[in-house]
């Protein structure tokens, strides 16, 4: 049994976040509350003191520095602690399970690792293997965990990109974690073939609100969500 902890979005708050055991540890991005070289080093040393004896990450549209300044964090990140991986549209195999990491998200203002929806953004779906078995992308496919509050407004409405849902249905990974949509942190949905997970522990206010969520892989890669 292989037993995964997921969370996202934690914007600085990641002192506040109870971290339940497991093998493997994975963040979804968005570690910076301001976009700064500092709040990279304070994450990194944080999620470095864990037990798990594996971690992975990657970066989300406020981690200014992966995209700004990628050769002064390269050095950081090769002076990271034996079993982190930071991945970015890369991949990495750990206890058997195959890992693929994309910090890219639809266009949203001019925050970091945008891209435009259609070729632009698909271009970096298309690079994801078909044999993944847990997909981490910062923002969700659409339709799934997706829903974001209106402001002005009492409705919501779905803001994922239907490229990632398009690849992620061709692809079929047994787990698809993401964040980035605060409002529907905490949610998860099961498919036949796909376990998709909002693991968000910010709320729309940003406070720490919803717990990481746990999964669980049998030796026969089924997954199962733990309580």
């Amino acid at each position: 049994m292989i037993r995964i902890v997921a969370f996202s979005d934690t914007h600085g708050s990641h002192m506040e976040v109870k971290l339940p055991e497991g093998d493997i540890l994975v963040c979804a991005g968005d570690i910076c509350p301001h976009g700064q070289l500092k709040d990279v080093e304070a994450f990194i040393n944080w999620f470095g003191v864990h037990p798990h004896k594996h971690k992975v990450f990657i970066a989300g549209n406020h981690d200014r520095p992966f995209e700004s300044d990628p050769g002064v964090v390269d050095t950081i990140l090769k002076n990271m602690p034996e079993g982190m991986h930071y991945l970015q549209d890369s991949g990495v195999e750990l206890m058997g399970l195959k890992f693929w990491g994309s910090p890219v998200s639809p266009r949203f203002f001019n925050w970091s690792f945008n891209r435009d929806r259609g070729e632009d953004i698909k271009r970096h779906w298309d690079m994801i293997p078909n044999d993944t078995d847990v997909l981490i992308t910062h923002g969700p496919p659409y339709g799934v965990c997706d829903e974001a509050y209106r402001f002005g407004s009492n409705a919501t409405e779905k803001v994922g990109c239907k490229d990632l849902l398009d690849v992620s249905l061709r692809v079929a990974p047994k787990l698809h974690v993401f964040g980035h949509i605060h409002y529907s942190g905490g949610t998860s949905w099961v498919a036949p073939k796909t376990t998709y997970a909002n693991v968000s522990v910010l709320n729309e206010n940003y406070t720490v609100e919803y717990k990481p969520q746990v999964f669980e892989f049998d030796f026969e890669n089924n997954v199962s969500i733990v309580d």
